[in-house]
């Protein structure tokens, strides 16, 4: 329930504070004080779109807060408790639009996007105003009357979900169909530059082993005189080669050592010199016997080096990189292969999402074909009784041509009227009369939120182009309605606003060339004034006040029989 609702520098409105109850509300003023702007201002609150024109002239932000009561078991507290929003049973949603255009929301004192403050506006308030009696006309518009008067939620969530699933399928099948052709083309190209590396049979580190080789064939003559030379100055030379140097050295010194035994670590030192020395000549040797003076397989080296080079030349990579190239072209080409084969698996798949989809269009069908009689009916009736009695609507619901069947369903929902005994039903839009439109929209209204919805219904001129007997049973309508949700109304008609609970004034006020909307609370003697003056315009007599406190001691007895 809206407990109160504060506004600052909204157009008009200066600064305006509303406690507001249980019950039935009215809100009445004259023409262009302000009544309609309240609505729009808690709109705002709820996330409707901002507009930096209606900020007030000198201001730089406008500002609305909304403070609503919740109970334990409202999907709004629900909502908030789930999103991380909750304070306990209270809920505030404040909105703030500046001059630059700039808008920002909170919830419970927190930011969020404005789409969350429209998410749970809806669970809290429905406001019913001019754009609800435009769009009454709109197929999408009574689709969705019917669905919320039958409950189909979850059935139409079962739709979405299943079109969703099935439009994803169709749309990665034409994905994959469209990318056929291109696909055709870089799959050849693989396979043959696949076939090409993996005829090359290149293995990891051999580009690395063929240089190192090819290295040693090229200048085998310079390392077999090079080797010569060193082993001849190391070992073989009959004379003064290394190691006969060294073993006459360490004999001389094993000699001195026993006599001065300082000398042992050189002596060790030697003998450690003369082993590597020893160890080094056999490498030496070994080197020397891995010469190979081959020109043949120089030649092989040098053409294996030059088709790994032509190749990595082609696909613009390093020698050595071509065994990972060659992983990457075989894993692409799988891929393809693997598409294919998902496309050829897809038909099955799409099949079956097919079936799923239309059975679930199916149950969401039966359920609306057996809803609109009830929806119809229950319309017709309340037409009835708001003066247009002979008045009927009926629900049709046509297929979609070809099967189709959109997330919405496999039927269109249409609302024909017949506004006059004997009349032809025909489309709301082109039949129904601006009242005829307003009552239409107020019966349905009755219909689709008396045991459900949110909390809170708002009428904005829901009485329009109605008046005496109808527009009493408009009230009537409202206060009884009032008994299951909190209901405010703006109203420009003493035979409505006569049967509010409550009853709030609106009127404009001029000072110092500014120009303020104040609204109070009517007291009972107030309350009277008020009717007299919408019943009897400017000039207030005896004869209205006596009239409306005939009103409203009616609406009271009533109440209270």
């Amino acid at each position: 329930m809206l407990t109160r609702l504060h506004i600052r520098q909204l157009a008009v409105l200066d600064e305006v504070g509303l406690a507001l109850a249980g019950g039935f509300s009215a809100l009445t003023g004259e023409t262009g004080a302000g009544k309609s702007m309240l609505v729009d201002a808690l709109a705002l609150a709820l996330g409707a779109r901002a507009d930096s024109s209606a900020v007030r002239s000198g201001a730089e932000r406008a500002e609305i807060s909304a403070f609503f009561e919740l109970g334990m078991e409202d999907a709004a507290l629900a909502w908030l408790r789930a999103h991380d929003l909750d304070s306990g049973q209270e809920c505030i949603l404040r909105r703030v639009v500046s001059t630059e255009g700039r808008s920002r929301g909170y919830i419970n004192g927190r930011p969020v996007p404005v789409e969350m403050l429209r998410t749970l506006g809806e669970q809290l308030v429905e406001i019913c105003g001019q754009h609800a009696y435009q769009s009454l006309g709109q197929r999408a518009a009574q689709r969705a009357l019917l669905d919320g008067f039958g409950q189909h939620g979850k059935l139409l969530a079962a739709v979405e979900r299943a079109h969703a699933a099935w439009s994803a399928l169709q749309a990665e099948r034409e994905a994959l169909l469209e990318a056929g052709r291109e696909r055709r083309a870089r799959e050849e190209l693989l396979r043959y530059q696949v076939q090409e590396l993996a005829a090359l049979a290149l293995q990891p580190g051999e580009v690395e082993a063929l240089e190192q080789e090819h290295r040693r064939l090229a200048h085998a003559s310079h390392l077999g005189q090079g080797l010569s030379a060193a082993l001849e100055r190391l070992h073989d030379a009959d004379e003064g080669s290394a190691q006969s140097l060294l073993a006459g050295s360490l004999r001389e010194l094993r000699e001195l050592a026993g006599i001065d035994a300082g000398l042992q670590p050189a002596v060790e030192a030697l003998e450690q010199a003369e082993i590597q020395l020893s160890e080094a000549v056999e490498q030496l040797r070994d080197g020397q016997g891995r010469i190979e003076d081959d020109p043949r397989r120089l030649a092989a080296v040098e053409a294996r080096m030059a088709a790994v080079r032509e190749l990595a030349r082609k696909h613009r990579s390093e020698p050595g990189a071509l065994c990972t190239l060659l992983g990457e072209l075989q894993a692409e080409l799988d891929a393809i292969g693997a598409s294919d084969e998902r496309l050829r698996g897809m038909d099955a798949e799409l099949a079956g999402q097919r079936k799923a989809l239309e059975t679930a269009a199916e149950q969401l069908g039966n359920a609306r074909r057996r809803a609109a009689k009830g929806f119809a009916e229950a319309v017709s009736g309340r037409l009835g009784e708001l003066g247009m009695a002979g008045s009927s609507l009926q629900v049709v619901l046509e297929k979609l041509p070809e099967g189709q069947i959109l997330a919405s369903g496999g039927e269109q929902v249409e609302f024909l009227v017949s506004t006059n005994p004997g009349q032809a039903p025909g489309p709301i839009a082109r039949v129904a009369s601006g009242g005829e439109l307003s009552r239409l929209s107020l019966a349905i209204s009755l219909v689709c939120t008396a045991d459900q919805g949110p909390a809170t219904l708002i009428f904005d001129e829901v009485d329009a182009g109605i008046g005496g007997g109808v527009a009493e049973i408009v009230g009537q309508c409202l206060r009884d309605l009032s008994a299951r949700h909190q209901v405010m109304c703006v109203t420009h008609l003493a035979q409505v606003a006569a049967q509010a609970h409550h009853h709030y004034a609106v009127a404009k006020q001029a000072a110092d060339g500014d120009t303020r909307t104040r609204v109070s609370e009517l007291d009972a003697a107030a309350r009277v004034e008020e009717i007299a003056r919408m019943l009897g315009g400017r000039t207030i007599t005896a004869r209205s006040r006596a009239h409306a406190r005939e009103m409203l001691q009616g609406a009271g007895d009533r109440q209270a029989g």
